[in-house]
């Protein structure tokens, strides 16, 4: 059964105040859809929705803070009883805390799965109950390329993607087939994520790193194309990085 009687959904955007969950928003709000964006800098998300607007776009804001539960469930709460149901949460809320394990940054790595992996989890407990009852949704994660491979400073950040991997894997697994379940694996893409590195050493690393670079729009497309699909056909991963990452 699907959850809208058209191809308009009512998509919750985590984290998308900037990088790929704005680049998200943006390009599924022109291609139709009504946007929920969540993000706890409200006033990127205002800019953003008037943007979305003006350019004759569908979109609405919520300030969420992925770490907090009951935060988490009352939005997703509110745009049900608002729209009469929610069709897609894109999972997109994280943070890329850098560092060498004997820099012992262990607040960054407390940080990292707070949003990365509960942040996650407390997104998938409070639509799930939702898409019981409406008879369907989908689930969206945006993990990254290092849930697939660790390099020097990676790896809580590593073991915090895989672990979003893990949960979203095993949630398609475990769900009906009128819950559709999409892991996007983003390898280097423009962002501010690496802005927030505090490490000396991981900040000097990601400027070699990041010389290739793909726009965020180019996770947006395939998120779109995931969630385009007919109702039968089941994406389950995509792996998007740059032509010249290896």
């Amino acid at each position: 059964m699907s959850t809208s009687t058209d191809n308009t959904k009512i998509v919750l955007v985590t984290g998308a105040s900037s990088g790929i969950g704005e680049a998200t928003a943006l390009r599924l709000a022109a291609e139709g859809h009504h946007v929920v964006l969540g993000a706890r800098r409200t006033e990127r998300l205002d800019a953003l929705v008037a943007r979305i607007r003006a350019d004759g776009g569908s979109a609405s804001a919520a300030r969420l803070d992925v770490t907090d539960r009951d935060d988490v469930r009352a939005v997703v709460d509110r745009v049900v009883e608002e729209h009469g149901r929610l069709d897609v949460i894109v999972n997109n809320a994280g943070v890329m805390l850098l560092s060498r394990l004997d820099a012992l940054l262990v607040e960054e790595w407390d940080r990292m799965f707070d949003v990365n992996v509960r942040g996650l989890l407390y997104g998938v407990a409070a639509v799930l109950p939702h898409f019981r009852r409406q008879g369907g949704g989908h689930v969206v994660t945006v993990a990254s390329i290092g849930a697939h491979q660790v390099s020097p400073t990676s790896a809580v950040y590593s073991a915090t993607k895989y672990a979003a991997w893990a949960v979203t894997e095993g949630l398609r697994q475990e769900s009906d087939p009128s819950v559709r379940v999409t892991t996007i694996s983003p390898g280097v893409v423009e962002s501010e994520l690496a802005e927030h590195i505090s490490d000396p050493g991981a900040r000097e690393h990601m400027v070699t790193y990041r010389r290739n670079t793909i726009p965020a729009d180019a996770i947006g497309r395939a998120i779109s194309f995931a969630i385009s699909q007919p109702a039968d056909v089941d994406v389950n991963e995509i792996i998007v990085r740059p032509a010249a990452q290896r």
